[in-house]
């Protein structure tokens, strides 16, 4: 047809959930993507007068959103998945994971462990994600390679492991890294303090002023048991989030992971200094460390993201299923079934992650001048019949919901279900090559 804009792709969807403007849900639409960008989100019957795809995708049967957001991660313990579970989180830390860590993290593994999660994460629907691991610059490079957005945190101890001899060490080779990505479109490079019992007052000083002349996020486990606050309070004379707003760790850069103990003082704290909350419900419950009140934390103004943590204490990456905990125990927490509706949920895993990352003007909604960050999902399982609500569909029956394809600026990660930028095959003949390695070093097996 004559006047038709020549675009790339033009995909029609039975539904598309935009998240921005909230709440809304389309029927029978079409998003319009041009390079790497959205350019327009309409009904079919306009897309296809106004618009010339080199490209047409019709997925009748599919419900369209902005990929998922997973706030928080440590991509490589994928090849740790079921090694110590039943544990509580120091147990589980202090006599499995360190040790474990110690014996058999390197670059192999870290690489070899991310291509895992990142597959994983792809084929649930993920298209950026929030890590913290060692050799942080595997996992940039095996992210960069798969075309999936990231945060990447380099991690900073007081004491040495496989990648660094102490707090100087991480964070100079952590600046090095941020320098080799300071341009790149779909990497970004944090500060990883781990927590406040494992990071001293004068790194933590150190980071507030690089992070802020760096406007870099700093990503942090914070209040995750109540031992920990309670240690805090014993050895400083005050709560660990206290004494990092005085340290200036806290400011819109700040993504404190966990929270699940949380008093009215903490959520003054968070609010007023505008950091940003990172909720892993799933690892929180298996690691019996709480529950973060996201009910009472989203009343104060303060912006809950969502997050899977590592699969060595999940044991798995879907954000579908996280979010779904997320929805129901919130309920549960603030003792109110309106609490944490399934938009509400949606967004939490979509532009509440892009708002704690920094990166709300490129991803988390459909929006034209966005970046083509998208996921299809396939609704016509059995189970997912009959459909009143589509949102509610994908919240609360999220077994009967099945990642089909998935974009990243514009690019297919995912097609039909099959994965396009990693092979699935050599990922899982690593994996089971770990699994044997692993064992026969884990004293315990």
């Amino acid at each position: 047809m004559p006047n038709q804009q020549a675009v790339r792709l033009m995909i029609k969807a039975r539904w598309i959930i935009p998240i921005v403007p909230a709440g809304r849900v389309y029927e029978d639409c079409a998003i319009i993507v041009n390079g790497q960008q959205i350019e327009a989100l309409l009904p079919i019957a306009e897309a296809e007068k106004r618009y010339r795809a080199e490209q047409t995708l019709t997925l009748d049967r599919h419900v369209l959103m902005p990929g998922l957001i997973n706030t928080h991660g440590h991509t490589a313990m994928s090849l740790l998945r079921g090694f110590a579970d039943d544990q509580p989180l120091d147990t589980w830390l202090n006599e499995h994971i360190w040790p474990a860590e110690a014996r058999l993290v390197d670059a192999d593994f870290v690489r070899d462990g991310t291509e895992l999660a990142l597959a994983e994460m792809i084929k649930s629907g993920t298209s950026c994600f929030a890590d913290m691991y060692f050799y942080p610059e595997q996992t940039a490079q095996v992210t960069r390679r798969a075309h999936m957005r990231a945060q990447i945190a380099f991690p900073v101890l007081d004491f040495a492991t496989n990648w660094g001899d102490g707090p100087d060490d991480y964070i100079n080779k952590g600046l090095a890294l941020h320098d080799d990505y300071r341009a790149d479109d779909l990497i970004r490079i944090a500060f990883g303090p781990h927590a406040p019992y494992t990071v001293s007052d004068e790194p933590l000083k150190r980071i507030a002023v690089l992070a802020h002349e760096l406007q870099a996020p700093i990503h942090i486990h914070v209040h995750e048991t109540a031992q920990e606050v309670a240690t805090s309070i014993e050895q400083h004379g005050k709560r660990p989030l206290e004494r990092l707003r005085e340290l200036g760790v806290l400011s819109p850069l700040a993504q404190c992971v966990h929270m699940t103990q949380v008093d009215n003082s903490d959520i003054a704290t968070l609010s007023s200094t505008g950091s940003h909350v990172i909720h892993c419900p799933e690892s929180n419950l298996k690691l019996a460390s709480g529950f973060a009140p996201v009910a009472k934390l989203t009343a104060a103004g303060v912006n809950v993201a969502l997050g899977t943590d590592g699969a060595a204490s999940n044991n798995d990456l879907s954000m579908l299923g996280e979010l779904h905990t997320a929805a129901l125990l919130a309920k549960a927490v603030a003792g109110d079934a309106a609490a944490l509706d399934a938009h509400q949920a949606l967004t939490m895993a979509t532009l509440k992650g892009a708002q704690a990352m920094g990166i709300d003007d490129i991803t988390g909604s459909l929006e034209p001048g966005k970046a083509a960050d998208i996921v299809a999902f396939e609704l016509d399982d059995l189970c997912a019949q009959p459909i009143y609500d589509v949102a509610a569909t994908l919240v609360y029956n999220n077994r009967a919901v099945k990642a089909s394809h998935l974009w990243v600026a514009g690019k297919a990660l995912m097609l039909s279900g099959h994965l396009q930028t990693l092979n699935e095959r050599d990922i899982a003949i690593k994996a089971r090559h770990w699994a044997q390695k692993i064992a026969q070093q884990n004293p315990s097996s």
